[in-house]
């Protein structure tokens, strides 16, 4: 079992986000039958059945096993991951072009954002459930009270990013598996408590 699966296709995404359907993901972390789910939701087999075949349709959940029961071949599903992320990318832009952009920068965060989100996406779902992913996250609040001590800050930063790019950059040989992504970003925090 996958730790993350990331859905990229709106056909899955659909699959998913049924209610029924998400209950019934939550009790596949192990392997059951139709007839187990039916009894523990109060509902017909082929009710649960019609539901699991969509999500197995999807990638969602997979046959594990099957077993002959009374005459019948019974099949035992699981879910394929621990959690599911939907890719930002699903949910769409909302705004005209103009309204884009006139905000280029905060598109720019937005868009890099979806980004790490998609990428780590991914990683979870190449990634084994346990296996150690090297990663870092930094964060932190900086005072910026004008323009001048803003432009300040950002010359050093440009300065101090170009030199970590110098000295630490990809080069076109070498291990990919080597290769990190470093996203800086930056932008104004509104106070969520003084307004």
């Amino acid at each position: 079992m996958q730790d993350v699966h990331f859905i990229e296709d709106i056909d899955s995404a659909v699959a998913l986000l049924k209610p029924q359907r998400i209950e019934i993901m939550q009790q596949l972390d192990r392997p059951r039958t139709c007839p187990d789910l039916a009894d523990y939701f109060g509902e017909s087999a082929q009710k649960i059945y019609y539901h699991i075949k969509a999500l197995e349709k999807a990638g969602l959940v997979e046959k594990v096993d099957e077993k002959r029961v009374r005459g019948t071949v019974e099949g035992h599903y699981q879910a394929v991951a621990r959690s599911y992320w939907l890719a930002p990318q699903l949910v769409g832009r909302i705004g005209d072009e103009k309204t884009a952009s006139d905000q280029v920068s905060l598109r720019m965060i937005l868009q890099l954002a979806e980004e790490v989100q998609t990428d780590l996406g991914k990683l979870g779902t190449h990634s084994a459930v346990g296996e150690e992913i090297p990663s870092l996250s930094m964060s932190g609040y900086i005072h910026l009270p004008d323009a001048a001590r803003r432009a300040e800050f950002l010359a050093e930063l440009q300065a101090t990013f170009q030199s970590l790019a110098a000295k630490y950059g990809l080069t076109e040989s070498g291990d990919s598996s080597a290769n990190f992504r470093l996203i800086l970003m930056c932008y104004p925090r509104k106070d969520t408590e003084n307004g």
